[in-house]
């Protein structure tokens, strides 16, 4: 299974932005989004170090509740 994971872009310099999502900060490969470049501030979809696709705060958050959920289901099947 993949998964892209929303970040926050906290710094841009050219296509390489740092990100960040709960604590945690990489760098991130913005060329995939060079005909929409986002903004520091803006929220983004992580797939293997690269931004796919902009997205918005409440969409970021709505992400990290849905994988929240699934991690807290599968933490309870290991401890069952």
């Amino acid at each position: 299974m993949c998964l892209a994971i929303p970040m926050q872009i906290t710094t841009i310099d050219g296509f390489l932005a740092q990100a960040a999502a709960k604590g945690v900060a990489r760098e991130v490969n913005l060329f995939l989004l060079q005909d929409e470049m986002p903004a520091v501030g803006d929220y983004v979809m992580v797939h293997v170090g690269y931004a796919i696709q902009t997205m918005s705060e409440a969409e970021a958050q709505s992400a990290w509740e849905l994988y929240d959920e699934m991690l807290a289901i599968e933490s309870a099947m290991h401890r069952a």
